[in-house]
């Protein structure tokens, strides 16, 4: 995939300011010795880069692909002391002005930081924290709050129109339109299941209800869907009402733990992220618990090619406690509950467009956004949209989907036909 969904994102300068008396004074300063000793540090280690950084008080680079401004001296130097940590805070703030073109600028930042950290070091510690992360009941409840429950309205202005969406989209032909891409990417959910009508579905995670009521109505499944969200529990119910497919749809406002009765598929779609590698081995035993001897499951989730901690501005500010996944560390799903890896698909670069699909919403709607919240959260959410793209482009971050079944259970297709219909590849 080689289309771009955005011309290059224009970033205007901000009049807001965020920053304290004492900032503002530090501003209008001429930059001292230090300062001017840690900008030109910062552009020796870009390198070749076609992205421009200067002080606040340096014209901008109008040549430059895009331009970073460091507003005062504070702001530099806690850049340069944690990048991955601070950068987003910042520019929420005002305290940095992005001009030009944004995914350059991140792009950039994504390589700065890569190549001015000890990987190694960062690499064990990464394996060791990973493990320990086993978010209970308490704290799962407080982070999908914190992200989830920011309000429908919101998520409204730049998800699809359709199904409310909120994981990535699958894009067989290259200017198909958001909702076009959601509705082809649960039709790919249900091949890869082979649902049929009348059959038994759990759902773990279920976000505003779309994908269980897509799969009722198209492929005449009857599903149980477990989300402690009561902002999209309570949006799942009405739209299942408005839609008569309530008597097909049950959804549960319940942890995923407390699943309960027997299913002929499993299917969890962006939820595994927030349950931690510490709680595979439970899920693996639950999912085998409730999947009859025939059962499929499938598993959609962010991951990583190599164990890592999200990025700190992230689990922060946008996702809480969050945690992508290598393959290894979800086998630990399937390995210890008989289960049988039948087929793993990569589609990162279908996540890059859809990433790019909301981030265009986004900025079309950003005025209703600013008067939902303020001008930081909408900075912040355009940094974290953008950098997702960025993440998923550079291969950061990846998008694993995983079909599973029970060893030994031979009920499986020959071939890929029936996965791969309508044109998809």
């Amino acid at each position: 995939m080689n289309k771009s969904r955005l011309e290059p994102l224009g970033v205007p300068n901000s009049s807001y300011d965020f920053g304290s008396d004492f900032e503002q004074q530090a501003r209008r300063k001429e930059p001292g010795p230090a300062a001017r000793w840690l900008i030109r540090q910062l552009r020796s280690r870009l390198g070749e880069s076609k992205v421009a950084v200067c002080l606040w008080d340096e014209p901008v680079d109008k040549d430059a692909i895009a331009s970073v401004q460091f507003n005062d001296a504070g702001a530099l130097w806690q850049t340069l002391m944690n990048p991955g940590l601070n950068f987003g805070d910042l520019y929420s703030a005002g305290r940095i002005t992005l001009n030009g073109d944004l995914l350059a600028a991140l792009d950039a930042g994504y390589q700065y930081v890569a190549n001015n950290q000890p990987k190694n070091r960062l690499l064990a510690g990464a394996k060791a924290s990973a493990k320990a992360i086993a978010p209970d009941l308490s704290e799962s409840k407080r982070n999908i709050h914190h992200h989830y429950d920011l309000g429908n309205d919101f998520y409204k202005l730049w998800l699809d129109t359709d199904w409310m969406q909120y994981t990535c989209a699958y894009y067989p032909e290259a200017e198909m339109t958001i909702e076009q891409a959601q509705a082809a990417k649960m039709h790919h959910v249900a091949r890869k299941l082979r649902l049929k009508p009348g059959e038994r579905v759990v759902e773990a995670g279920g976000g505003w209800g779309g994908l269980s009521l897509f799969l009722a109505k198209h492929y005449g499944v009857k599903i149980r869907s477990f989300n402690i969200s009561k902002e999209q529990i309570n949006y799942s119910r009405e739209w299942a009402k408005r839609e008569s497919l309530d008597k097909l749809v049950e959804f549960v406002e319940d942890d995923f733990r407390n699943i309960s009765g027997t299913y002929d598929a499993f299917v969890s779609v962006g939820m595994l992220e927030h349950v931690g590698p510490g709680n595979f081995d439970q899920m693996g035993h639950l999912m085998s618990r409730v999947l009859t001897a025939e059962g499929r499951g499938l598993i959609h989730s962010i991951g990583r090619d190599r164990p890592g901690r999200l990025n700190d501005w992230i689990d922060k500010r946008i996702f809480p406690g969050a945690h992508p996944p290598t393959l290894r560390e979800m086998m630990d799903l399937f390995e210890s509950s008989g289960f049988s890896v039948l087929d793993v698909e990569n589609i990162r670069l279908h996540y890059a467009e859809t990433l790019k699909d909301w981030l265009s919403r986004y900025e079309e709607n950003v005025e209703a956004v600013r008067e939902l919240f303020d001008e930081a959260f909408v900075r912040a959410w355009r940094f974290y949209l953008a950098g997702s793209i960025t993440a998923f482009e550079r291969g950061t971050l990846q998008l694993f989907q995983v079909v599973f079944t029970r060893s030994g259970m031979n009920q499986i297709p020959a071939s890929r036909k029936h996965i791969y219909v309508d044109g998809d590849s």
